[in-house]
């Protein structure tokens, strides 16, 4: 799981306007003057300020919301094999449980929609890359307290950044059903945020 040219263009010809006029008098600049805000005025009226859109298509949304969610299912199977506190595997399993419910709710959506999941955008990569990174890292590193600790600090950073993209994304999205999709799961994202930080203060404390 964002357009004003006519109104600029419209206001820089009233300003070329009024300084062509101040070279042919003041009877030429009155006229001049009055003419430019009468352009101004129904440009305005014509070409509405729109609200700025997004360049995010429906494909290119669903793409990341399905990268991330595969990403946290990946880490999530290897946290509930990995991890020594009995809460890390809870919550490991809670992640691989909700991220694959939201990544086949993705799915329903693409398929009732003709919409496939487009990863090509830079944020997407980049969120997968960081993915295979950290499955890396934590694979390599060896179980125990420490590896417990890491594996919550990773979720609460990459929790946290989900949640923003998330946010911004529902704000872009023209789709009704999807931009639904997308609050659901903000919604989950920051419960898991909020159980990570809640394991980190409260369990793995020293």
């Amino acid at each position: 799981m964002s357009t004003t040219l006519g109104r600029y263009g419209a206001l820089t010809l009233a300003a070329a306007l009024t300084v062509a006029a101040c070279s042919k008098g003041e009877n030429t600049a009155t006229r001049t003057d009055t003419a430019a805000g009468a352009v101004a005025a129904n440009t305005d009226t014509a070409h509405p300020a729109a609200a700025p859109h997004s360049d995010w298509s429906d494909a290119q949304i669903l793409g990341f919301a399905s990268a991330a969610n595969i990403g946290e299912i990946e880490e999530g199977k290897l946290a509930e094999k990995k991890a020594t506190n009995p809460a890390v595997k809870a919550f490991a399993r809670q992640l691989r449980t909700d991220h694959q419910a939201m990544l086949d709710e993705g799915k329903s959506f693409g398929t009732k929609n003709n919409v496939v999941p487009d990863t090509t955008k830079d944020d997407v990569k980049d969120a997968v890359k960081d993915s295979h990174d950290e499955i890396k890292d934590l694979t390599d590193k060896k179980a125990g307290k420490d590896w417990d600790e890491d594996f919550i600090d990773k979720q609460i950073d990459g929790h946290k950044k989900t949640l923003d993209k998330l946010n911004d994304l529902e704000k872009s999205a023209t789709n009704a059903d999807l931009k639904a999709m997308l609050t659901k799961a903000a919604g989950k994202v920051q419960e898991h945020l909020t159980k990570a930080e809640d394991i980190k203060k409260n369990t793995l404390k020293s």
